[in-house]
């Protein structure tokens, strides 16, 4: 079988933006809140983070339940990682996850200024320079003969997408506006020329946009 490279449950606003401007480290969606455009992520029964029983089942609960499964490897751009920007001057910051990241795979984060490779429980992030189609090589020989994640954020999924290396992608389009930021499209039609599109609304308000290779 082969190895696919999937974008899951990445999500985007009404007007196409993954995150907000002016990211910061109290504010890792800039002015974007997470709790409004991940509402229907945080809602769900399978949420990793939620502390007690209870949660909404159907389309987004089976969505957030397969997020793990079969996953090898992550691709993440360095602003999913972190606020900095430039040369890094602190090696102790180690991503907003805390010491058990929620990947349990090797991650590597894109980045033009390289640092050392480190683990927490499971996850060992490594920082690498390279065209997509390189890191994407790197991924897959880490990823045990599993899939690859790509995670994001919208840059990073548009950079891929544009070398033409994405084989499914799921977004989910919340019902909120934040007209400047990350933008991963103009309007989801874009993609049609490429990929088969399902569009599927769901109850808790958010449109999931399913494409997979033609």
């Amino acid at each position: 079988m082969p190895q696919l490279l999937k974008v899951q449950n990445f999500t985007v606003s009404a007007d196409g933006y993954g995150a907000g401007e002016d990211q910061t480290l109290e504010r890792p969606f800039g002015h974007a809140d997470p709790r409004d455009l991940m509402a229907w992520v945080l809602a769900t029964a399978s949420f990793p983070g939620r502390a007690g029983p209870g949660g909404t089942r159907g389309l987004d609960d089976s969505l957030v339940r397969d997020f793990h499964h079969g996953i090898g490897a992550e691709i993440m751009g360095r602003n999913k990682f972190g606020p900095q920007r430039g040369p890094w001057t602190d090696h102790a910051w180690q991503g907003w996850w805390g010491d058990e990241p929620p990947f349990r795979t090797p991650v590597f984060v894109l980045t033009h200024h390289l640092r050392p490779s480190f683990s927490l429980g499971a996850t060992t992030f490594h920082f690498v320079d390279g065209t997509p189609a390189e890191v994407l090589d790197q991924a897959r020989g880490a990823a045990g003969g599993r899939d690859v994640r790509l995670g994001g954020g919208a840059q990073t999924v548009r950079a891929f997408l544009d070398a033409d290396l994405v084989d499914t992608l799921h977004v989910a389009v919340a019902p909120l506006e934040l007209r400047s930021g990350t933008r991963l499209w103009e309007s989801p039609d874009e993609l049609d020329d490429r990929f088969h599109h399902d569009v599927v609304p769901s109850p808790s308000g958010v449109v999931h946009h399913l494409f997979w290779r033609r």
